[in-house]
């Protein structure tokens, strides 16, 4: 089945096809909360929110955008209110990539290119946990997720003017 048919049959009460359907944006789901939230715990408890949130709101869905995108939404919103909630600020933010790309090396890298390397880890995850909410998700989403301005004002219902704005503050906190 394809993605539309698994909605409408998850709409039915297919319980199999909520399955599949989560299963298709799972990974996707955990790390864009994983790097809100900034620790797995938060993280899949956000991921979880999402998802019963879409059982509870897929009759109310308008197939005239992306699943995908109004999950986004749902995920970011799940981790903001996990946040608040908390009262906490992103200290322990992963900016690894979803698939694992492994590359050959001629070698192995030196002590100094490894201690730099996570340092360099250091350094980006401390930027992005002091930006402000609304820059760090934007940021998240166009970096991380490569999510058009347009998609993000849908997921974050923030104006194009301010997603443009939070896309190149960045510049100038590097």
């Amino acid at each position: 089945m394809n993605e539309s048919e698994l909605i409408q049959a998850a709409r039915g009460g297919d319980e199999a096809a909520f399955e599949q359907l989560v299963r298709l944006h799972e990974k996707k789901i955990y790390n864009l909360c994983l790097r809100m939230c900034g620790s797995s715990e938060d993280a899949a408890e956000a991921a979880q929110d999402t998802f019963l949130a879409l059982w509870r709101g897929l009759e109310g869905f308008r197939e005239d955008a992306a699943l995908s995108t109004w999950l986004y939404r749902l995920a970011s919103n799940a981790c903001i209110d996990l946040l608040r909630r908390s009262k906490r600020t992103v200290d322990g933010v992963s900016l690894d990539d979803e698939d694992v790309h492994l590359e050959v090396r001629d070698r192995a890298p030196t002590p100094e290119e490894h201690v730099e390397g996570r340092e360099t880890q250091r350094l980006v995850r401390e930027g992005l946990a002091a930006l402000p909410e609304d820059y760090r998700r934007v940021l998240v989403l166009r970096e991380l997720h490569q999510l058009s301005y347009a998609e993000i004002c849908e997921v974050t219902e923030l104006e194009l003017g301010t997603v443009r704005a939070a896309s190149t503050a960045r510049g100038c906190c590097c």
